[in-house]
């Protein structure tokens, strides 16, 4: 069974004859609303690894040189992990560690490193390369077995139970899993929710844009966890890897800088487990809601990890509880009485139960997820790197919030 990438984006305008007589971050309007130049004052990702499961990511870009452990990615699936087919997952890369070099994107955790796996998305349907390149589930259980802290994934279509078993282990081995909620939102009250975002202990992630709206794209529904910036800013523009183009839009990017807001955190907090790094970005992420009621649109909030940054002091809450177990549907490692779950940063006593009943959902492709669309009613007006956060909402402001995953 195949997965499909995440598309970056439907829009493609304007590029140059290459990259490194393109100055991408000037577009890269969220470092500047997320005050990524205090953020790295304090940390910069180091000593952070993520894993990076998508389309191959090209370790030779100027921004990537460096940045990419490629002797690290195990063996079983190791290949061609450095050849990227379409571009996705080296823009992926990129938007988490690139370092800007000539001219490139700059990653919010340049400080961190990526760990690539190349798996069997769309793209490779009909080619030589089907049967020997890894399928996700392959992949995520390899990550799992690696001292990478984060898996960045975004895709979609992890819908067969090996799959759910491979997000499992993951989450047993303490991973942060983080994934896109698809762009498959269309306004005719049609949302479908896919997988690996779907998943219990997989943080779903949607994209919002320059303005701080959700993207009309974006699904919605009792998914989605956390919202990033998503639209408005470059990308490769295909796997020749000549031209970056502008207004990449996707849950896509959302999910990788998600990834990286992680990171920055971690590398502060190396001794946090992966419940005090999750609770910490939901307590900080941008809302004016309940917490207890996250919207369906955009779900905690928008992720500010300046919040966590600024206070050396602050505090995580309890190391070995899952602060989203209700909603994740309990914690097995917790149930079980293990003792898995240590203070070491790559451990946690967040562990999956169940995966939610995929009959509600209905897996899509390109990273999928959701509900149901409300027609301008999901305007998110949040200061990135500010404490404040205003939602205003239109008509039909209940339906903004939504129920969590339904057990």
């Amino acid at each position: 069974m195949s997965a499909a990438v995440g598309v970056l984006a439907a829009m493609t305008v304007g590029f140059a004859p290459n990259a490194i007589a393109y100055d991408e971050q000037s577009k890269q309007w969220y470092l500047t609303d997320m005050e990524a130049e205090q953020m790295w004052k304090v940390s910069t990702g180091e000593g952070v690894k993520v894993a990076v499961i998508d389309s191959g990511v090209n370790a030779d870009t100027p921004s990537l040189k460096g940045q990419v452990l490629v002797d690290e990615v195990p063996k079983a699936v190791a290949y061609r992990a450095t050849e990227d087919y379409t571009g996705h997952g080296t823009s992926m890369a990129e938007l988490i560690a690139g370092t800007g070099a000539g001219g490139g994107l700059k990653g919010l955790a340049p400080g961190a490193k990526i760990v690539p796996y190349r798996v069997d998305l769309e793209g490779l349907k009909g080619t030589k390369e089907h049967e020997k390149t890894p399928e996700p589930a392959e992949a995520l259980r390899a990550a799992a077995d690696t001292d990478a802290k984060i898996i960045s994934m975004s895709f979609g279509g992890m819908t067969t139970d090996e799959d759910e078993a491979a997000v499992k282990y993951a989450a047993s081995k303490g991973k942060l899993l983080i994934a896109s909620v698809g762009n498959n939102r269309d306004g005719k009250g049609k949302d479908f929710i896919d997988y690996p975002a779907a998943f219990p202990y997989v943080i779903g992630v949607a994209a919002i844009n320059k303005s701080y709206k959700v993207s009309e794209f974006s699904s919605a529904g009792g998914y989605v966890d956390l919202s990033a910036p998503g639209e408005g800013f470059p990308g490769w523009c295909d796997a020749t890897f000549r031209s970056y183009c502008d207004n990449r839009n996707g849950t896509s990017p959302a999910t990788a800088l998600t990834s990286a807001a992680a990171a920055l955190i971690w590398s502060a907090h190396p001794d946090w487990t992966v419940n005090q790094v999750v609770r910490s970005m939901v307590d900080t992420a941008g809302r004016k809601w309940p917490k207890n009621d996250p919207s369906k649109y955009a779900g905690y909030g928008l992720v500010r990890p300046r919040l966590v940054l600024k206070d050396r002091n602050y505090d995580p809450g309890p190391a070995h509880e899952d602060p989203l177990a209700k909603e994740n549907g309990g914690d097995l490692l917790a149930k079980a009485g293990t003792s898995a779950a240590s203070s070491a940063p790559s451990s946690s006593a967040s562990t999956p139960s169940q995966a939610p009943a995929k009959g509600s959902a209905g897996s899509t492709s390109a990273a999928g997820s959701g509900a149901e669309s409300s027609d301008g009613g999901n305007t998110l007006w949040i200061a990135l790197g500010a404490v404040a956060a205003v939602l205003v909402i239109g008509a039909g402001g209940a339906a903004v919030m939504r129920a969590r995953r339904a057990r």
